[in-house]
């Protein structure tokens, strides 16, 4: 079965093909998030992410997030999650300032429609 943060590992790596279809095979495997175990990882970057993006489904599938990831913080500097924003000056202010919520408190910049079919 297929780990959190494995997706969160893609959604890193900024894959946004392969991101889409481990983010519906999880879902469809996973309908209840609220059991999501936390991961068993040091790496901060992917913990966070990891619980971001669990929330950000939660968020979109009316379900309650694991409990433990109200205790994973900000990252230290934002982090765009579409390769694209690093040159495009419109679309790096749009991830900024309408990023969903989930990521944007942890600082994950993505476009508000980001993974929308979740």
């Amino acid at each position: 079965m297929m780990k959190i943060e494995e997706i969160a590992t893609v959604a890193l790596e900024r894959d946004g093909l392969q991101l889409r279809s481990l983010t519906q095979d999880y879902l469809r495997d996973n309908p209840s998030l609220v059991k999501t175990p936390r991961p068993e990882i040091i790496d901060e970057r992917t913990l966070s992410m990891s619980a971001a993006l669990l929330e950000l489904f939660a968020m979109r599938t009316n379900q309650l997030p694991p409990s433990w990831t109200a205790d994973i913080g900000p990252m230290k500097e934002a982090f765009f999650l579409l390769k694209s924003a690093a040159h495009m000056k419109r679309l790096r202010e749009l991830c900024r300032t309408e990023s969903p919520e989930p990521l944007r408190v942890r600082r994950f910049c993505a476009p508000p429609d980001y993974l929308a079919f979740a």
